[in-house]
């Protein structure tokens, strides 16, 4: 069942009913963009290039993220610019050792490096190594990443230019159309360029419909726990006022139509699901490099004109099993999906062909995330 049908109390929309499946809320024909300043940053990215780098940090702050939680700083030079974890914007039970948070920031360090190249910046990468360890309530800011700039000469892609228009998906996809194989060649080629980190591909029907069973029942099983639902709850906006005001979350719209969809259902709309695994999953620079191959792989879908989703819930369940030192019955099933358990996932997702354009999320301003 969906996820946020556990968060009612929330202001959710979703509400169980019988036989496991729930009402689903989603926007009709909505703008690509809204019209609030809490969707500027969408529209103006690419206009102040003339402020040097802090034009790139205006590139990372549109990038996946996480329940729109925005876990990032930056610190601006000349010279280089340092990414921090605001771990303040944790998610709590849900992600209790960091890792969506950190896998979080990899996308927007993905979106980042795209911009220097097409800005005419060349980059030298340093991660910092590390563990991800439990939440310890710290709120001091974390280095996770430093990027010197030099000189060099603008080279912009097609994944630069769908910076702006990559959004996730939450609508039904069309079932009917199948992802063309080509694309699912561009996009294992698009995976590969790490050796610690894998991009699995499922297109195969019965696959998918292993993994979205897999998912869904992950995903019951973690919201019961009334922690996660707690965590999760933080993030969700009423009203888009609300909104407008925090410029950061996901709205919950009481007015959209209504359809009954189980969970399971709709991820079947998309054509194609794929996983992204790591040899560590509590390693922090292997989480971010995870982080930056599903950036590149949303805006590569954006590209070639599909749409995503992440379906995390799997991967979500394995940390809930850790976390209370339960046997790890949902790492074991993935395995058997991928064929080969020294590979761990971290990220989950399935793409197709959109029926609803998706609308952007809010971002808060660069002002509020420059430190």
């Amino acid at each position: 069942m969906e996820r946020r049908a556990f968060l009612r109390d929330a202001g959710a929309t979703l509400v169980l009913v019988a036989g496991g499946r729930v009402r689903r809320a989603w926007a009709q024909g909505v703008a690509e963009i809204g019209d609030g300043p809490e969707y500027e940053p969408w529209r103006t990215w690419r206009e102040d290039a003339r402020h040097g780098p802090l034009a790139l940090v205006r590139a990372a702050i549109i990038s996946s993220n996480a329940y729109n939680s925005q876990p990032w700083l930056f610190k601006v030079s000349a010279g280089q610019i340092e990414l921090y974890a605001d771990v303040r914007r944790n998610l709590g039970a849900f992600d209790p050792y960091l890792r969506e948070l950190h896998f979080s920031l990899g996308c927007a360090l993905e979106n980042l490096l795209l911009a220097a190249g097409a800005e005419g910046y060349g980059t030298t990468l340093d991660v910092p190594s590390g563990p991800l360890t439990a939440d310890t309530g710290a709120a001091e800011p974390q280095l996770v990443a430093r990027v010197a700039l030099s000189a060099g000469s603008p080279a912009s892609n097609e994944l630069y230019a769908a910076i702006p228009h990559r959004h996730t998906n939450r609508n039904p996809f069309d079932a009917e159309r199948p992802v063309p194989a080509a694309f699912v060649d561009a996009l294992a080629r698009a995976g590969a360029v790490d050796s610690d980190v894998k991009l699995f591909l499922f297109p195969g029907d019965a696959e998918r419909a292993r993994l979205a069973d897999l998912i869904a029942s992950a995903t019951t099983t973690l919201f019961q726990d009334p922690a996660v639902g707690q965590s999760t709850r933080h993030w969700f906006r009423r009203t888009a006022l609300e909104m407008r005001e925090r410029r950061d979350g996901v709205l919950i719209d009481a007015t959209a139509p209504e359809t009954l969809l189980s969970y399971a259902s709709m991820m079947l709309t998309g054509r194609l699901f794929g996983l992204i695994a790591v040899r560590d999953r509590y390693d922090r620079a292997q989480t971010i490099r995870a982080g930056r191959v599903w950036q590149r792989a949303h805006l590569l879908a954006t590209a070639r004109g599909l749409a995503a989703r992440p379906a995390n819930g799997a991967v979500e369940q394995i940390d809930h099993e850790r976390r209370q030192q339960h046997d790890p019955e949902t790492a074991a099933a993935l395995a058997q999906v991928t064929g080969d358990p020294t590979w761990q996932p971290t990220f989950m997702f399935y793409m197709g062909y959109a029926t609803v354009p998706a609308p952007a999320s809010p971002r808060r301003a660069v002002k509020d995330v420059v430190v």
